[in-house]
């Protein structure tokens, strides 16, 4: 990979990782529009780690609180709404982790086209806009239940499914259970933790098994691009969302999802 290559992926993954428009759907279809060899899963990663450590240091704050209640709740059964809100993204990740690892080899393999993405670009897109339209926003991440975060939790397991939008359907699913904007954008992002998280060390793993050559140059400065870019980009989403709404999003999901149909159809 040259440097271009590098930095244009970087930026790409920082400024999609968060937004509802998918970021494994761009990190595909960038290197295929502009003719370039795919980058591979393992520097897919490296740029999901560096929004990783974006997303911890944006909820620095909030994190240590959540921890020091939840190993509390464990001690003496007494539940805060930190500990709850942390019990609340460990049990929300688990469809997804057994979903990963049950079909990773049609995920990594048979699902990364374009045509895949165009449908569930759009799909996904629309179902965004309805759930906008039609939730009651009242809840913030703090008010969520069991059952939210179980089906928030089902909802994020088909982002594994290319062009879903692991942040878009997480954000969608909690709109639909009544949330606000910036709850359902909240509990997603720190959902994304534990989803980053898992697969990176996972693949870290095999990379460092492995005896093929990597190019951990490039792995280092993807990363570091993709986390700082992608910082500003929560930063900014959150503070503009009630503002701005899901619209912007659902036209642009759209509007990419038709081109993509026309192009490789």
């Amino acid at each position: 990979m040259d440097f271009l290559h590098i930095i244009t992926l970087a930026l790409v993954q920082g400024f999609t990782e968060f937004l509802p428009v998918s970021s494994s759907a761009h990190l595909i279809l960038v290197p295929i529009l502009a003719g370039w060899e795919d980058q591979g899963l393992a520097f897919d990663v490296s740029v999901h780690v560096g929004t990783l450590t974006a997303i911890l240091y944006y909820f620095r704050r909030e994190l240590g609180p959540m921890a020091r209640d939840w190993l509390r709740s464990i001690q003496k059964r007494q539940h805060t709404p930190n500990s709850k809100l942390a019990w609340g993204v460990i049990l929300g990740t688990l469809p997804v982790a057994v979903v990963g690892l049950l079909a990773k080899d049609i995920i990594e393999g048979q699902l990364r086209t374009p045509l895949v993405i165009a449908v569930t670009t759009i799909l996904f897109g629309l179902l965004l806009w309805w759930a906008d339209a039609r939730g009651q926003r009242q809840r913030d991440e703090y008010q969520i239940t069991l059952r939210d975060i179980l089906l928030i939790g089902c909802a994020q397991a088909l982002a594994l499914i290319p062009g879903t939008s692991r942040s878009g359907i997480t954000i969608t699913a909690g709109l639909m259970l009544g949330l606000t904007r910036v709850g359902a954008a909240r509990f997603s992002f720190l959902l994304s933790i534990p989803a980053i998280l898992l697969p990176g060390a996972l693949k870290t793993l095999d990379l460092i098994k492995d005896d093929m050559p990597v190019d951990w140059h490039a792995l280092y400065m993807g990363a570091l691009v993709s986390g700082i870019f992608a910082y500003f980009t929560v930063h900014l989403f959150i503070r503009l969302l009630d503002k701005l709404g899901m619209l912007p999003f659902v036209i642009y999901r759209l509007i990419l999802g038709a081109v993509l149909l026309v192009v490789f159809l």
